[in-house]
């Protein structure tokens, strides 16, 4: 029997267990290493990002902050102002009120004078007091009534003598005048007032117009 030939296949099928066992360990090695690899990074890992990243991020992080706080502080500011605002809309209200309260108090006060005088006049006439006495009060108590309309800034229009204006007088009736009289006011019926540039009524007149014209209208 010829050994050497059956050493010879022991020896060619021991190479090749061994050339698949270092196959083998080849793909354990690099399954291993791969596996490896794609393991997530350690916690000690150092931080790879650029600094300059991380400067505009926490610049960025500065920035809003700030403007949280900026704007907190606006709401602050605006809520005071309102505030103020309100109290200072309150206080002239409460004071518009009470000089409008004091200036009709004031008024009333005023117009007392006039109503004594109207009672004693009422009084001397029921005591058989003389017309000239009676007329005497009655010219006191109108008197008194203007002087009260005079503090209250009330002024009489003048209408008497004065050319027609149609802003502050009435025409009531026209009567005929020399030329040099048209279009003025000859008798005042009733007077008219104002305050300030408010017309509280006109003055009801009469007003003169040529007889020229008149004659002309009629014909």
């Amino acid at each position: 029997m010829d050994f050497s030939k059956f050493r010879d296949r022991n020896s060619e099928r021991d190479e090749n267990e061994e050339s698949e066992l270092r196959v083998t360990d080849r793909r354990r090695r690099f399954l291993e290493d791969d596996t490896t690899s794609g393991a997530p990074a350690s916690a000690d890992s150092p931080n790879l990002k650029p600094s300059y990243v991380a400067e505009l991020e926490a610049r960025t992080e500065a920035a809003e902050k700030l403007t949280q706080e900026v704007q907190s502080r606006f709401e602050q500011l605006r809520s005071q102002l309102q505030r103020e605002t309100d109290e200072t809309r309150q206080r002239l209200n409460r004071a518009a009120d009470e000089r409008a309260e004091r200036g009709k108090a004031d008024f009333i006060a005023s117009l007392l004078p006039v109503l004594d005088n109207l009672q004693r006049a009422t009084e001397a006439a029921a005591s058989g007091n003389t017309k000239e006495q009676i007329d005497e009060g009655v010219r006191r108590t109108i008197a008194n009534f203007e002087s009260a309309l005079a503090a209250a800034g009330v002024e009489p229009i003048k209408s008497v003598g004065q050319e027609f204006d149609p802003e502050l007088h009435e025409a009531v009736e026209t009567v005929p005048v020399a030329p040099e009289e048209e279009g003025k006011v000859v008798a005042e019926y009733t007077r008219g007032y104002r305050v300030g540039d408010r017309l509280l009524r006109p003055a009801r007149v009469k007003v003169g117009r040529s007889s020229e014209r008149m004659r002309t209208a009629g014909e």
